[in-house]
């Protein structure tokens, strides 16, 4: 791996990185993605993808695979408000007639082999330890340690950073953030069978908000979120009763369900972090998914961020220009700013029940724009009309 060079070397073999390796793979280039976890691992989720998400795995030809897993289809959302609810219809569009909530162990795997596909070479257990840099400073590839110890650098043209929300190559390149949250939720999850669900189930009272989410197995994701003083206090020292008591607080209509219900395995917590939108370009480096932008998981938008991000990415990169690059700044910022601001102000936990219907409303107009946006880019990503020495320069 030491002697080989490559057109891309993207850290973090999640959602952002797999899909956006696949594509740039797809278009010809030379990529490598590496990621220190082991092959296949689970990872910290809310599963759900909004229609933007199922809109791009559906015209990467992924989708079937998804539902070959045995993802169920959600053709139905419920928006809970206290004792009233109100559901809405998944209305079949642009060749998507429900939405999906793949388990990460699903969903990552199935984008790594579809990169793996496309010629791109993927390596876990495989942790970043350096950046290489020219004289001028500008990124050229990565230093990596193996799990038996062994050391390599990797050149590449491009380095992508994919490597989460405490992403190694933002620090290391720093890259400052140019919007940061003021609140965030605190959450904890577990995995629940016989909890039935039609569709995915969004419950909102004072203090307390919480979803339920049917995915792979027969099992259903239940997760609640709190402030996280109230997370601190009532739910960190034992997280399994402390999430069915809220549970069962904020989504009362499940209390009989709960019953007979169990929860499988341990539960898994957020304690919360503050979200940011850092600038995603800089000299031969560039970032995506959450190493770029993160918000409050409160919303459950983040794999559809990281989905639109790294299409957005592999365009700019494949129109090889540095006005290319500024554009795909430009462009996740725009469509980021209103999901940002609004999902900030969902996870303050400084709402009424007449105010958080405010919110979902300005939530919604964000996502049909983030949706027409994407529609927008057209249905193929085509490779290079002539060959090149390097992708853009991202100055």
């Amino acid at each position: 791996m030491a002697s080989r060079r490559f057109d891309v070397v993207i850290v973090g073999a999640r959602c952002a990185g797999a899909a956006t390796g696949m594509l740039l793979a797809r278009a010809g280039l030379r990529v490598l993605i590496v990621d220190r976890s082991r092959y296949g691992t689970d990872t910290l989720s809310t599963h759900a993808l909004m229609r933007t998400a199922v809109l791009q795995l559906h015209r990467w030809g992924l989708l079937d695979a998804v539902r070959a897993a045995g993802t169920p289809p959600v053709r139905k959302t419920s928006f809970h408000y206290g004792d009233e609810a109100l559901s809405v219809s998944i209305k079949p569009r642009d060749g998507v007639d429900a939405l999906y909530a793949p388990r990460r162990t699903t969903l990552d795997t199935i984008l790594v082999e579809a990169a793996r596909d496309a010629g791109a070479e993927v390596r876990h257990g495989v942790r970043v330890e350096g950046l290489l840099r020219l004289p001028s400073g500008r990124a050229c590839g990565v230093r990596t340690r193996d799990r038996t110890g062994r050391c390599a650098d990797v050149r590449a043209d491009l380095v992508i950073g994919a490597d989460g929300r405490e992403s190694l190559i933002a620090s290391m390149v720093g890259a400052p953030s140019i919007l940061e949250a003021r609140h965030t939720s605190a959450i904890v999850y577990g995995y629940w069978e016989g909890l039935p669900a039609e569709g995915y189930h969004w419950h909102y009272r004072e203090g307390v908000g919480s979803g339920i989410i049917p995915t792979n197995d027969g099992l259903t994701c239940a997760f609640t979120a709190v402030r996280p003083v109230r997370f601190a206090r009532e739910v960190r020292s034992d997280t399994r009763t402390g999430h069915r008591r809220l549970l069962l607080e904020a989504a009362p209509e499940f209390a009989s369900a709960l019953s007979t219900a169990r929860l499988v395995g341990g539960c898994r917590s957020f304690p919360g972090r503050l979200g940011f939108l850092r600038r995603a370009r800089g000299p031969g480096w560039a970032l995506v998914g959450d190493a770029g932008y993160f918000k409050d998981p409160l919303t459950a938008h983040g794999i559809s961020d990281a989905l639109r991000d790294a299409e957005l990415l592999a365009r700019a990169i494949l129109d090889a220009s540095d006005r290319a690059m500024e554009r795909y700044e430009h462009v996740r910022n725009e469509l980021s700013r209103p999901l940002f601001e609004v999902t900030d102000a969902i996870a303050s936990f400084d709402w009424d029940l007449d105010s958080i219907r405010t919110r979902h409303l300005e939530l919604s107009r964000a996502m049909n724009h983030e949706a027409e946006a994407l529609l927008g880019l057209g249905t193929e990503i085509s490779p290079p009309d002539v060959p090149r020495e390097r992708p853009a320069s991202a100055a």
